[in-house]
C-alpha cells in the first residue's frame, strides 16, 4: 500500500513553485522586451522580474514545518492536503499576480525611470498576501 502522508507538504511545494515560475516568466518576459528598448537601468528590470520567486521560500518552509508536524502526529494526513491545497493555491497566485504586477512596473519604469520605488509598493502588498497565507496556515497547523 502506498503511503500518501507527505501529499500536503508536496502539495504546497509544488503550488508554489509552479506560481513562482510562471509569475518569473512574466515578469522576465517584460524585462526582456524592456531591456531591448533602452540601453541602461536593466538591473532595475532583472530585479524586479525576479521578486516573484521568493515565494518559492514560503512554500518550502511551508513543506518543511507541514511534514514536521504530520511525523510528529499534530497534523493529520487528510488535513495537511487540504492546507497544502488552501495555501500552497494562495501562494501560487500571489506569485502569478506579482509577476504579472512586475510586468507592468518594469513597463512604467522604462517610460518613467523614477516609478521604480513606488512601483514596488504594489509588489509588496501582493508578497504580503502569499506571506499571509504562509503564516495563517502555521495557525491552523
Amino acid at each position: 500500500m502506498m503511503d500518501f502522508s507527505m501529499a500536503g507538504p508536496a502539495i504546497a511545494l509544488g503550488l508554489s513553485l509552479i506560481g513562482s515560475c510562471i509569475g518569473c516568466y512574466i515578469a522576465g518576459a517584460a524585462s526582456h522586451a524592456a531591456m531591448s528598448r533602452t540601453e541602461e537601468g536593466h538591473g532595475k528590470f532583472i530585479g524586479m522580474s525576479a521578486a516573484p520567486s521568493s515565494q518559492c521560500i514560503y512554500g518550502f518552509l511551508e513543506m518543511l514545518l507541514m511534514s514536521r508536524a504530520i511525523q510528529e502526529g499534530t497534523l493529520s494526513p487528510l488535513s495537511a492536503v487540504i492546507i497544502g491545497l488552501s495555501a500552497g493555491g494562495a501562494i501560487m497566485l500571489s506569485a502569478i499576480y506579482q509577476g504579472k504586477v512586475c510586468a507592468t512596473g518594469i513597463q512604467a519604469t522604462l517610460k518613467e525611470p523614477s516609478l521604480f520605488g513606488k512601483c514596488f509598493a504594489a509588489i509588496g502588498i501582493i508578497e504580503s498576501v502569499s506571506l499571509f497565507a504562509f503564516v495563517f496556515s502555521l495557525l491552523i497547523m
